[in-house]
C-alpha cells in the first residue's frame, strides 16, 4: 500500500493517545507521506483540520486511530466511505477492535508498505426515520423507550414476519457487534465476517430469544416515543407510532490486518 494520504486520529481526552498521535504523524511525514491530524494534534509538516467530518472530502490510503473502541466507533461513523483503518490501542480498556499495541507500529506500517496485509470487511448498520438517514453504526443500533415509566409495544417487521410484543427496546446488532450489548442480553456471538443482523429485544414482557436475519430492512414501530442509538455514541428521537428503517450500510468497515486470527473479538474477551 502506497501511504501517500493518512490521517491520524486519537482519542479524544487522552494524553497518551496523543502523544502517540504525535510520534506517528512524525513518523509517516519521515515517509514523505501527507499526514492529517485532528485539533488538537498539531505537528509542523501535517495539515490539522477540527473535524473527522472533514477529512471526507479527501482521498485516504489509510486512517491509524489511537485509543479503545470508542475512538475506533467514532471513526467508522464519521467516515461514511471504506478507507481501511489500522486500529491502535492506546488508552482503551480492552481494545477489542484493535489490531495492534503502540509497541508494533514500526513493524505495522513495514508491513503495510510492503502489501503483507489483508483487509477485513464488516457490515455495517443504518437507521432512517421520516426521512433522514442517520451516521453508520459498525456494532448495533438500539431503540428504547423514552418515557421510562411506561412499557412499549414494539413491533419488529422483518421480510414476512412479524413479532410484536412489549419490551424496554429492541437492538439490532451486526455480527461485529454481537459481542457486545446484544451478548450481555443472551443473544448469540457471530462470525465476524457472516453478513446477517441480530435483532435481541431488551426485557420483553414475555421471554423473546435473539432472532438472527438476513441482512436486508427491518422496521421497528414503537408505541411511544423513542431513542435510536447508534453504538452508543450518537442518540436520535422518533414519535410513537414513526417508522424506523434498519438495514445494512451501503459501504463495509475495513480494518488492516496483519495476521489471521480466528473469532477475534472472542479471544479478546477471554474465550
Amino acid at each position: 500500500m502506497k501511504l501517500q494520504k493518512v490521517a491520524v486520529i486519537s482519542k479524544v481526552g487522552s494524553k497518551d493517545s496523543e502523544q502517540a498521535a504525535k510520534e506517528i504523524t512524525k513518523k509517516l511525514l519521515a515517509k514523505k507521506s501527507t499526514v492529517y491530524t485532528i485539533s488538537p494534534i498539531d505537528v509542523k509538516g501535517a495539515k490539522k483540520v477540527e473535524t473527522i467530518e472533514e477529512l471526507k472530502k479527501e482521498k485516504l490510503d489509510l486512517v491509524i486511530t489511537l485509543g479503545g473502541d470508542g475512538t475506533t466507533l467514532r471513526v467508522f461513523r464519521n467516515l461514511d466511505n471504506d478507507t481501511p483503518i489500522l486500529t491502535i490501542n492506546v488508552g482503551g480498556n480492552r481494545g477489542i477492535l484493535a489490531e495492534i499495541t503502540i509497541d508494533e507500529v514500526d513493524y505495522a506500517l513495514e508491513q503495510i508498505v510492503k502489501d503483507k496485509f489483508f483487509l477485513d470487511k464488516r457490515i455495517r448498520v443504518v437507521a432512517s426515520c421520516g426521512g433522514k438517514e442517520f451516521p453508520p453504526a459498525l456494532n448495533e443500533i438500539y431503540v428504547n423507550r423514552t418515557n421510562l415509566t411506561k412499557t412499549a409495544e414494539i413491533d419488529i417487521k422483518f421480510q414476512n414476519d412479524l413479532v410484536k410484543q412489549k419490551m424496554d427496546g429492541v437492538i439490532i446488532a451486526t455480527p461485529s457487534g454481537s459481542t457486545g450489548h446484544s451478548f450481555s442480553l443472551g443473544g448469540p456471538i457471530l462470525h465476524e465476517s457472516l453478513e446477517v443482523l441480530i435483532i435481541t429485544p431488551v426485557a420483553p414482557v414475555y421471554r423473546l430469544a435473539s432472532i438472527v436475519v438476513p441482512d436486508e430492512k427491518i422496521e421497528i414501530v414503537c408505541s411511544h416515543d423513542c431513542n435510536i442509538v447508534m453504538d452508543a455514541q450518537v442518540v436520535k428521537s422518533a414519535g410513537y407510532g414513526e417508522s424506523i428503517i434498519i438495514k445494512k450500510y451501503k459501504k463495509p468497515a475495513v480494518f488492516v490486518r496483519l495476521k489471521k486470527r480466528g473469532l477475534r473479538q472472542m479471544s479478546k474477551l477471554g474465550f
